[in-house]
């Protein structure tokens, strides 16, 4: 842990490792997702949730990392704190599997980028797509390799050079804003009701949480943290800053095509809503900017991942071979196991018609379940009154935030369907190995026994998706 004490992270690293993370390739997707579910009423409405949401969970965060300055690795650290070792481990897998696969989603769209001008990519699920794919994951790896503190270094430089056409765009679309072309978007549809409104923000809640994941990247990294108290600031600053970038690109492309036309454009379909504006070099802006912001992404999510596997194991709930660091301080065996299994998802995709749109919504469900462990575990703090026995007033606003939080996360649960839920299954019952390693390696007692209904339901979910799917019952 040396070499983890000496590479401190300032609050510009760590603020900009959240919003490396979020500012990804979500954003430059908006338009399109959201022009197909809703208009600007149901849009402005499914912000206003998952902002009020999301702020609570960024504050939870805040609150946590002040109050509980010894639990490392935020996200999987509160879980296990708060439920035990299997849900602490389950929080682990789910935040690591959602990771990789935002990784997928990053290379699936810099070449479905490329493809705009070079057939050969197509959607960026093609052969020749799926080697270049290849050769930048390794070349990413080698690098990362040689330090984490390059790397973090080299991620601040990323996140504030992809900020830029960001804010371009939204100068330039402000301008040309046409608000009869954003009346006729308003209501989303023919029927204007609270029952069609309502349908279509939950269709778009799942990109919102596409978009806002990364909002816990300061606080998977707080051991390096040069102040614990920057690791809570980081995080709600960076996460106002983003939730103003993502509502301007969402409300403001309404004004310039109207709700088909956005429906129909290719992602990025940000570059689709400037070429409209100012002609062809608009898309190529877009673009360019993109392959910037999904590059400062992949650093910031492969990052994120090892992290989360090195913390684990350190924990011994994770095999001790992900605890290994090479002479750099770098996680090297977890960053070898994720950039694998990045590798295997990239070779699906070929057998993937929309594999974007896969990686994001699988990216959405797996993250669910530690944001809702995480919100949980503040819950039971404040109804426990652990750390709050000189605060009632503190006490008090925590249980406002704290439930809310836990009715968002829920909500989105909910929202996701069972669909999504059971997909997730899949990823967390045959995992659950991992955790088996770890437990026979410790010489203990696989589950609890609470635990071991929680292992049959995700194992019954695995067996479900799994014939779902080799059936044709379940789609992707």
């Amino acid at each position: 842990m040396e070499r983890a004490q000496q590479q401190r992270f300032s609050f510009t690293t760590l603020m900009a490792m959240v919003v490396g993370s979020m500012v990804g390739a979500g954003i430059f997707s908006l338009p399109q997702a959201f022009g197909r579910a809703t208009g600007p009423f149901g849009a402005i409405f499914a912000w206003a949730i998952a902002g009020v949401g999301m702020l609570m969970l960024a504050f939870i965060f805040q609150t946590l990392s002040r109050r509980k300055p010894e639990l490392d690795a935020g996200i999987y650290a509160y879980a296990k704190a708060g439920f035990g070792n299997y849900l602490g481990f389950l929080s682990a897998l789910g935040y690591w599997s959602a990771a990789l696969l935002g990784n997928v989603s990053y290379f699936v769209l810099i070449k479905s980028t490329l493809g705009l001008f070079f057939p050969v990519f197509g959607d960026g699920n093609t052969v020749v797509a799926v080697v270049v794919s290849s050769i930048l994951l390794w070349t990413m790896h080698v690098m990362i390799l040689r330090g984490i503190r390059e790397a973090a270094a080299l991620n601040r430089i990323v996140t504030f050079a992809k900020i830029i056409p960001i804010l371009l765009f939204i100068v330039v679309v402000g301008f040309a804003f046409d608000a009869e072309i954003f009346a006729a978007n308003f209501w989303g549809g023919e029927e204007v009701s609270f029952q069609s409104v309502a349908g279509q923000v939950r269709a778009t809640m799942l990109v919102t949480v596409f978009v806002f994941v990364g909002i816990e990247g300061a606080s998977v990294y707080s051991r390096y943290a040069r102040n614990r108290g920057d690791v809570g600031l980081a995080t709600l600053l960076g996460f106002l800053g983003v939730l103003c970038l993502l509502v301007l690109v969402t409300i403001l492309s309404y004004g310039v095509l109207l709700r088909p036309d956005l429906a129909a454009l290719r992602n990025p379909s940000m570059a689709g809503v400037l070429e409209a504006v100012v002609g062809p070099w608009g898309a190529v802006f877009v673009s360019v900017g993109l392959l910037i912001s999904v590059g400062g992404a992949y650093l910031s999510w492969v990052l994120l991942a090892a992290e989360i596997l090195f913390s684990a194991s350190k924990d011994e709930t994770m095999p001790r071979f992900l605890a290994h660091e090479n002479r750099n301080g770098v996680p090297s065996s977890a960053l070898w196991l994720t950039n694998l299994v990045v590798q295997v998802f990239l070779v699906l995709t070929l057998f993937a018609e929309y594999a974007f749109t896969l990686a994001l919504e699988l990216t959405s469900s797996m993250i669910l379940i530690p944001y809702f462990l995480v919100a949980a575990y503040a819950l039971k703090l404040v109804w426990t009154g652990e750390t709050y026995g000189a605060d009632p007033e503190g006490r008090r606003n925590d249980f406002f935030r704290a439930a809310i939080a836990v009715i968002y996360t829920a909500g989105l649960i909910y929202a996701a369907g069972a669909k999504h839920l059971v997909l997730s299954a899949a990823i967390y019952g045959p995992g659950t190995i991992l955790y088996l390693i770890a437990r026979r390696e410790q010489n203990r007692q696989a589950f609890a026994k609470a635990e071991t209904l929680v292992f049959a339901v995700a194992a019954i979910g695995a067996v479900i998706a799994i014939l779902g799917l080799l059936t044709g019952r379940i789609t992707v």
